[in-house]
């Protein structure tokens, strides 16, 4: 019989909304994959005996040791029934604390500090080396707050930036997936002075590439339909409304150009980037986003969240994506949307965020393209002003811990 998934998945801000999303989605994900969570305990402990607290837990021993080498405090973690059969172990996880030094005293539910920074970025390292050490299968990652961060004395701009330096990763860029709409973000955490100052064709179509490349390598679509973003409105109408759309129009040229000159048998124009997964067709009954039907390991109550599904296999055929645009930004995703398109490629973060938060609020999940590891993580922030009120939506926290799991299906076809 094949192990079961192990997700490793970082806490996020302690002070946000991470800790309560955490303990009320494990009996949920208690079917799909052994857990082990990284983070400050701390972050749990704000929780306890808060008012209109719906979810019981208690610290056992640990049935995993930790790591070799690993400098913090380990915990074993249940989730409790309050039913009708009171004490029974709903959900579970090993609990990892890498700044246990760090208590609940030095921390404020609902603000984010130097302490929740420290934490939160502290427990994303120790999350990302172990997957990346092959001790854990994917990492899902809860919110941080980049101003906590900074206030820690980390000078990072977010989750994306930090684990491709660690990884040293070459090049990578964020995803955002879902059902009926994928987009990639060609800058993400800069003004928008900037990305209007330094647009040029050779970044724009190494995005396009990347993304076509990814995008291909992951789902096995050969004939992959991009579609770029213009910048101006009318997509610049001939030069009345800008003439950036004229350095598009050479990326695309350029991106179309790099799946021509690589060799048939290689596996694509960046064989020597990293990547968790070997080109090809996906696993049988494999896909990113199953389609409707029977599901298999559906928990009750959680509708979408399916980790297995059946279907076909593609048949193996050299990379030929076609690339479209640049298009009007005010249309270009609700055709996507409708399947004109797989895949959009937005120049900035607002223009290809504000869609996917519209058409996709729930299911829409954060995919980072060229890390040697599987890293998925919601589509929200920390909610500072939700922390500790038991209101926050659970739904798009499980939707990255599904893909995460399936996209080990993709990466090990025995799971």
């Amino acid at each position: 019989m094949s192990r079961r998934p192990h997700i490793t998945i970082s806490l996020g801000d302690p002070c946000g909304i991470g800790p309560e999303l955490l303990l009320g989605s494990l009996p949920a994900i208690r079917p799909w994959a052994e857990v082990t969570v990284v983070g400050a305990r701390a972050g749990a402990d704000l929780l306890e005996d808060l008012p209109n607290g719906r979810i019981k837990w208690r610290w056992v021993e640990p049935r995993v040791a930790a790591p070799v080498g690993f400098a913090g405090r380990v915990y074993g973690l249940e989730i409790l029934s309050t039913g009708a059969q009171p004490g029974q172990v709903l959900g579970e996880a090993r609990w990892l604390d890498p700044t246990p030094e760090i208590s609940r005293d030095q921390l404020t539910l609902g603000e984010g500090s130097a302490a929740s920074g420290q934490a939160t970025v502290e427990a994303v390292r120790m999350a990302a080396l172990m997957t990346m050490a092959g001790l854990t299968d994917a990492l899902v990652t809860l919110p941080m707050a980049k101003s906590a961060a900074h206030l820690a004395g980390y000078d990072i701009p977010g989750h994306t930036e930090f684990l491709q330096q660690l990884a040293g990763a070459p090049i990578t860029r964020m995803a955002f997936v879902s059902p009926r709409l994928n987009v990639v973000l060609h800058t993400v955490h800069q003004s928008l002075r900037s990305v209007v100052e330094t647009l040029n064709a050779e970044a724009v179509a190494e995005t396009l590439a990347f993304s076509a490349d990814r995008f291909i390598q992951l789902t096995g679509k050969q004939d992959l339909r991009v579609a770029l973003c213009a910048l101006n409105p009318h997509a610049g109408e001939h030069g009345a409304f800008g003439e950036e759309e004229l350095l598009l129009d050479e990326a695309i040229v350029q991106a179309e150009a790099s799946f021509l000159d690589f060799p048939a048998s290689a596996d694509g124009p960046f064989p020597a980037s990293i990547s968790p997964f070997k080109s090809g067709p996906p696993p049988v009954g494999w896909a990113v986003f199953p389609p409707d039907g029977p599901p298999q390991h559906r928990p009750a109550g959680q509708r979408g969240t399916e980790v297995l599904s059946t279907g076909s296999t593609l048949p193996k055929a050299r990379p030929a994506p076609l690339f479209f645009g640049p298009l009007p930004s005010d249309s270009v995703f609700q055709r996507a949307a409708r399947g004109e398109f797989d895949l959009v490629v937005a120049l900035y973060h607002d223009q290809g965020l504000i869609p996917v938060k519209l058409l996709e609020p729930a299911r829409a999940v954060n995919l980072t393209l060229g890390l040697p590891f599987i890293r998925t993580s919601p589509d929200h922030g920390t909610a500072f002003d939700k922390a500790g009120k038991w209101i926050a939506d659970s739904q798009n926290f499980l939707e990255a811990t599904a893909l995460a799991v399936r996209l080990t299906g993709r990466l090990r076809p025995s799971v």
